[in-house]
């Protein structure tokens, strides 16, 4: 259970940074000035959109907590088998955090309005995400065949239940990718796609952090680090 504490301490923490940077705890209707009122209806779609992916978010992550949490609970039974995992999950780390990277550069660019920039980060981000995607893909295939099945072992289970949900939010992710990549390649300006690079950029670094969480879980670090840390205090 400390783990799931860890994850939503940390979900919080994330989340109400998040809300700060975006500015959605303000209140507009206050300002001074007329500037401030004019821009006010052109801000509420942007704050709008903003709000709806930070509350999905605190959803999907309430799901991730759950699913962990009956991790947690379920390996605690003697039937137990681990599942050892496949060397390709690092590198497929190592895809997904390269994805992230480039989509946090397209939002910087399109902020900056660098039209190069921010297409050559959106592609890069995609083919990055796909790429991810087929490692886990590959991961399944060499669990599989050798023998760790989907009804073989409860672990066997989570693992896929784990993967596959992950996977499944990154799959919805890059339908809206793609659509703000064929906007940009449409000749849209950087200025008007602002807000779909940040949010496509916003999400990913969520899935991002998911995943590291989810591999430390299905490594057993998270739980060796809490051990160590019961240790320390005791």
């Amino acid at each position: 259970m400390g783990s799931i504490l860890i994850f939503l301490t940390a979900l919080l923490v994330i989340g109400m940074w998040w809300l700060s940077r975006q500015g959605l705890m303000s209140k507009p209707w206050l300002e001074q000035g007329v500037a401030s009122e004019t821009s006010l209806p052109r801000d509420l779609p942007s704050s709008a959109a903003k709000m709806g992916l930070g509350v999905f978010l605190a959803v999907v992550g309430s799901l991730f907590a759950l699913l962990i949490s009956a991790y947690a609970i379920r390996m605690q039974i003697s039937d137990w088998r681990d599942v050892p995992l496949p060397k390709v999950l690092w590198l497929n780390t190592g895809m997904l955090i390269l994805s992230s990277a480039a989509l946090q550069g397209a939002r910087d660019a399109a902020r900056k309005e660098e039209e190069d920039a921010v297409m050559i980060g959106l592609f890069a981000a995609g083919v990055a995400a796909l790429a991810f995607l087929s490692g886990q893909l590959l991961a399944w295939r060499q669990l599989t065949a050798d023998g760790y099945l989907l009804a073989s072992n409860s672990a066997n289970a989570f693992f896929y239940i784990l993967t596959g949900i992950h996977g499944l939010h990154l799959l919805g992710g890059l339908v809206a990718l793609s659509r703000t990549t064929a906007l940009t390649w449409r000749g849209a300006r950087p200025e008007r796609i602002r807000l779909s690079v940040g949010l496509c950029a916003t999400y990913w670094h969520f899935l991002l952090l998911v995943w590291l969480i989810l591999l430390s879980v299905l490594t057993g670090w998270a739980g060796n680090a809490l051990d160590i840390c019961r240790q320390l205090l005791t």
